[in-house]
C-alpha cells in the first residue's frame, strides 16, 4: 500500500515522478527492438515511413512510459480517478499508437526470407486467427474494464506491485490485439470491412458509458483499501469514484469518437480503392472485347440466338 502525502495539483503533471522498473524495462526493450528493425529495413530499401516510428516510439511507448513513471503512476494507487485515467491510456491511446506504428511490418522488413516465412506463418496461424476474430477482440476489450474494476482483481492491483505490473502489460496487450486487428495496417490473419469495424466501435462506446454509470451510482470499489489510506486531501472516496466514472464514460467516449473518425476515413479510402479496382477491371474488359460492328443485341450470345430463330 502506497501512501502519497503530497496533494495532487496541476503542476504534478510535470513534477510528479517515480521509478517503475517494469514499465521502464518493457518500453526500453520494445523501443530498442523496433528501432533496430526499422533501421535494418530502411537500409534494405524497404518503404518504412518515419511517421510510423514516431507513432510507435513517441505516442505509443512515450505515453506508456509516462503512465508508469509520471503523474498517473505516482497517484494511481491513491486516487481512483487517476487509476481510471491510467487504464484508459493503456487500453486505448497506447495500443492505438503502437498499432499505427505497424510493428509487424517493421519486423518483417528486418528479417530474411526464412524469418519472414516463419512470421507470416505465425500471423496466419489458428491462434492469431482466433485472437483477431472480430468477436474475440471486441469481447476482450469490452469485458476487461468491467472485470478489472468490479472484481477483487482491482484491489489486488492496488495492494500488490507484481499484480499491478502484470495487469498494466495485459491491458496494453489486449488493446493492441484489438487495434491491430481493426486498423489492419500490419498483415492480419483475416480482413473485414471498415464498415463492420465502425459498427463495433459504436457498440463499444455504449458499453463504456454503461460502466461509467455503474461506477457512478453503484457501491464503492476497494472501499477497505481506500479507507485505510487515511488521505486528508483531495476529493472524498465517493467523489473520487464519481470523477473516475466520468473519466471512463466521457473520456472513453471521446477516445472512441476519435477512433471512429479514423475508421470512417479508412472506410472511405477502402471504398475509393474498391471503386478504382472495379473501374480498372471494367476498362480491361472493354479493351479486351472486339469493337462492335453490328446491332447491340448481336453481341450477346443468348439474344443473338433468340432473334435468329
Amino acid at each position: 500500500m502506497v501512501q502519497i502525502q503530497t496533494p495532487l495539483h496541476l503542476s504534478s503533471v510535470v513534477s510528479a515522478w517515480r521509478w517503475d522498473t517494469s514499465t521502464l524495462l518493457v518500453t526500453a526493450l520494445l523501443g530498442v527492438a523496433y528501432l533496430a528493425c526499422f533501421l535494418i529495413g530502411r537500409r534494405r530499401g524497404e518503404q518504412l515511413p518515419v511517421s510510423r516510428a514516431v507513432y510507435f516510439g513517441v505516442a505509443g511507448l512515450g505515453v506508456w512510459l509516462y503512465s508508469g513513471i509520471g503523474m498517473p503512476g505516482v497517484y494511481s494507487d491513491t486516487l481512483f480517478w487517476v487509476r481510471a485515467l491510467q487504464v484508459l491510456l493503456l487500453l486505448y491511446v497506447v495500443p492505438f499508437a503502437l498499432a499505427v506504428g505497424a510493428p509487424f511490418t517493421v519486423l518483417r522488413a528486418a528479417l530474411g526470407p526464412a524469418g519472414r516465412k516463419r512470421l507470416d506463418a505465425m500471423l496466419s496461424g489458428e491462434v492469431a486467427r482466433l485472437l483477431t476474430h472480430p468477436a474475440t477482440a471486441s469481447v476482450l476489450i469490452l469485458l476487461l474494464p468491467w472485470v478489472l474494476f468490479l472484481s477483487p482483481w482491482f484491489e489486488a492491483v492496488l495492494r500488490h506491485g507484481g499484480v499491478d505490473a502484470f495487469t498494466r502489460i495485459l491491458v496494453v496487450a489486449i488493446g493492441f490485439v484489438y487495434f491491430y486487428s481493426r486498423l489492419q495496417i500490419d498483415p492480419v490473419p483475416r480482413h473485414f470491412t471498415q464498415g463492420l469495424s465502425l459498427l463495433i466501435t459504436v457498440g463499444e462506446s455504449l458499453a463504456d458509458g454503461i460502466l461509467g454509470i455503474v461506477l457512478w451510482l453503484g457501491p464503492l470499489v476497494a472501499a477497505g483499501y481506500y479507507g485505510a489510506l487515511g488521505r486528508t486531501w483531495g476529493p472524498d472516496v465517493r467523489l473520487d469514484q464519481t470523477i473516475g466514472a466520468g473519466n471512463l464514460w466521457l473520456l472513453g467516449d471521446l477516445l472512441g469518437l476519435i477512433y471512429s473518425l479514423v475508421v470512417m476515413r479508412r472506410f472511405a479510402d477502402d471504398e475509393k480503392r474498391k471503386a478504382g479496382e472495379m473501374d480498372a477491371e471494367l476498362d480491361a474488359v472493354e479493351e479486351a472485347e472486339p469493337e462492335s460492328t453490328g446491332l447491340w443485341w448481336e453481341n450477346d450470345p443468348q439474344l443473338r440466338a433468340r432473334f435468329r430463330r
